[in-house]
């Protein structure tokens, strides 16, 4: 299936601040969608709250507008409900690791088959600015008073902790590069997340401008190879997981690694740990008979739930 960016081109008429660095990354899933030649009409954009969660309103493809720090939850039930369906979190860096944080992490445990992209700006920039939890220790946003007294978490490394099964970060001001890694995790089999360090002009451009990017990012070294081989080699996932972690923990909020950390594709979706158990999704069912009575049988599911005496 072709389609062109111009047929993906909903309501450009947006709220995000000139040089907001959201306007790249739209472009950039528009790209990614067309080079993963997606179906609009078989994919689904999930988002929360902020400056980043308007993009589903941006794009002709079908788009759930959720609550805050809710994005994956309605994702996951979205891509078990109709397994055919090609499902994207488009969210923010406080909506997915702060008030989020749990689920983003219990994400992992399940390996849905769904992709993240996180708009990681540092700040809350909806609501004016305050830190959020990827902003580093001792960094002063526009809008604080006084700099950062938290620490910052590592989104990468505690995906890759958790389970993820492709992990990889890259800039929003670099379309290019940006659309391969995007490209790369629609194509992916499995839970995928693409950290995208953002700018934010209005509340942390010391911090975010392409000219800062550009001058405190770097890829990853040829030599650095995240992609497991054989999925069931078990050493082999382990010692490619260990060296991604090495190179997060090895870098500073001044210098960061772009590209794909960590890439495995396994097989062990939890779409397939249900249909294994014999759990047909919803949308494989009708939902009404002819006496318009539910059709709908939960016996199976709820019976692999339910503690045995």
């Amino acid at each position: 299936m072709a389609i062109s960016i111009k047929e993906l081109t909903s309501n450009e008429d947006s709220d995000w601040c000139p040089g907001c660095g959201d306007f790249g990354i739209l472009l950039s899933v528009k790209n990614a969608m067309i080079a993963a030649q997606l179906d609009p009409h078989k994919t689904v954009i999930v988002s929360g709250i902020g400056c980043s969660s308007k993009l589903p309103h941006f794009i002709n493809a079908n788009g759930v507008h959720t609550l805050h720090g809710r994005a994956i939850p309605f994702a996951e039930g979205i891509k078990l409900a109709n397994p055919e369906l090609s499902v994207i979190v488009d969210s923010g860096d406080g909506d997915t690791y702060g008030i989020g944080a749990g689920h983003f992490v219990s994400a992992g445990r399940r390996n849905v088959d769904v992709k993240m992209f996180i708009h990681d700006n540092g700040v809350y920039s909806l609501t004016k600015g305050q830190a959020s939890p990827t902003l580093p220790e001792g960094r002063k946003a526009k809008s604080m008073p006084t700099p950062n007294i938290n620490g910052a978490l590592n989104p990468l490394a505690i995906a890759l902790m958790a389970g993820y099964t492709f992990v990889a970060r890259t800039e929003s001001y670099n379309v290019k590069e940006q659309t391969e890694i995007m490209a790369k995790a629609l194509k992916h089999k499995g839970l995928a997340l693409v950290d995208i360090l953002q700018g934010c002009p209005t509340y942390n451009a010391a911090y975010t401008s392409a000219n800062w990017f550009a001058q405190h990012t770097h890829k990853l070294p040829e030599t650095f190879d995240g992609k497991v081989k054989n999925p069931k080699d078990t050493k082999e996932v382990n010692e490619k997981r260990m060296n991604a972690l090495g190179v997060l923990l090895g870098e500073t909020p001044d210098s960061m690694a772009t590209g794909v950390f960590f890439d495995w594709e396994n097989s062990d979706t939890f779409e397939e740990r249900f249909m294994s158990r014999g759990i047909k999704p919803p949308s494989s069912q009708s939902i009404a008979g002819k006496d318009n009575a539910s059709t709908i049988q939960l016996d199976a599911a709820l019976d692999s739930i339910s503690v045995k005496d």
